[in-house]
């Protein structure tokens, strides 16, 4: 397993209307294609998350896991305006000779999968078995079988939408007000606006988790305390964190692009659009999640033709759609090895 870069030199054409002379993906594919190519699994990443599953997944991918390269042809790509090897911000305007910085033209999560079909292609993809992805990987994941509905064989989006909601959109304008408060974020420079992204991931943690969450794992045990509490210094070690391996252009470029998620544009509606994805669909929820939440999970369970809804309870809030990796792999065995289920949409917890 590797890192790899594919380059497409060719023009492309963003749902904005701006035209790029190529980009770049920054990918992994690990495990080899069998004989007739029909062992492939796609991963889909989340925001700030890279194209290493193994990294963020180790409980689901990796040698001795579920989806294991000695069983399946792997690939995962870095998305588009990231800092993990794809064509991003700070990567060079071929126009001006510099980085973009500011003038770079976010893709749409619509844009994202049609730049993923040329590399597809390259790898010799014909068939996918399976397609998976929580959150904004969800989201590139139902784009895509809408837009190629015979490409999956079966998807399991988790914690994600058919589109991005004004509740979750209004977390993710409040996080770039955050970056555009930093005095620096104007600047050309790599570390413009770092400040305002480590406010802007405390926003962002308030919707991962959940009170429940705070209440069990950040309780302050000095009863007499007046200050520096718990879940203060918390907020402040995952800004840090952070700050430590992104950078704010790509955290405000990417929450622009999850913002643009809308399955029905230019399709209608958006129970036409779902309509259209004839994949297989094991569509997993997580209880208590605030941003992407059970309502939203049901809607795509009664719209998606035959689509089963796995809700998995979980303390962790969205972020258990990372860290409940044993339940996710009960739900992906049981499809695999049920695969003459009757279709029809049908709701289960997973304990």
């Amino acid at each position: 397993m590797s890192h790899k870069t594919f380059s497409y030199q060719a023009p492309f054409e963003l749902e904005s209307g701006i035209l790029l002379p190529g980009y770049h993906l920054g990918y992994h594919a690990f495990g080899k294609l069998n004989a007739d190519k029909s062992n492939v699994v796609w991963i889909f990443h989340a925001l700030t998350a890279n194209s290493n599953p193994v990294d963020w997944w180790p409980g689901l991918v990796g040698s001795g896991h579920l989806i294991d390269p000695d069983n399946f042809f792997i690939v995962c790509v870095n998305m588009p305006g990231s800092c993990y090897g794809s064509l991003g911000p700070l990567s060079i305007n071929p126009i001006t000779g510099d980085p973009f910085y500011h003038s770079f033209p976010f893709f749409t999560i619509r844009d994202m999968i049609r730049a993923y079909q040329s590399l597809k292609d390259f790898l010799g993809i014909g068939k996918i078995k399976i397609g998976i992805g929580g959150s904004m990987g969800g989201q590139q994941l139902l784009e895509w079988a809408i837009e190629e509905p015979e490409l999956f064989e079966h998807i399991v989006p988790i914690a994600t939408n058919a589109f991005h909601s004004p509740w979750a959109r209004a977390f993710n304008a409040s996080q770039r007000h955050c970056i555009e408060l930093d005095a620096t974020w104007k600047n050309n420079d790599p570390q413009a606006g770092i400040d305002g992204m480590k406010v802007a991931r405390g926003v962002a943690l308030l919707s991962y988790r959940n009170q429940e969450t705070y209440n069990f794992n950040q309780i302050d045990t000095d009863l007499n305390s007046l200050s520096s509490f718990r879940s203060e210094s918390y907020q402040r070690y995952q800004g840090e964190k952070l700050a430590a391996r992104f950078n704010a252009f790509s955290y405000y470029f990417l929450s622009q692009s999850m913002d643009s998620h809308q399955v029905g544009r230019g399709r209608g509606s958006v129970t036409a659009a779902l309509k259209k994805i004839k994949a297989k669909t094991h569509l997993i929820g997580i209880q208590f999640d605030l941003l992407f939440t059970e309502k939203e999970q049901a809607f795509l369970a009664e719209h998606i033709p035959g689509a089963f809804l796995y809700m998995i309870p979980s303390g962790f809030g969205h972020d258990g759609f990372l860290l409940e990796f044993d339940a996710i792999s009960s739900i992906i065995l049981d499809f695999i090895q049920l695969e003459n289920r009757s279709p029809k949409s049908t709701a289960f917890t997973v304990n």
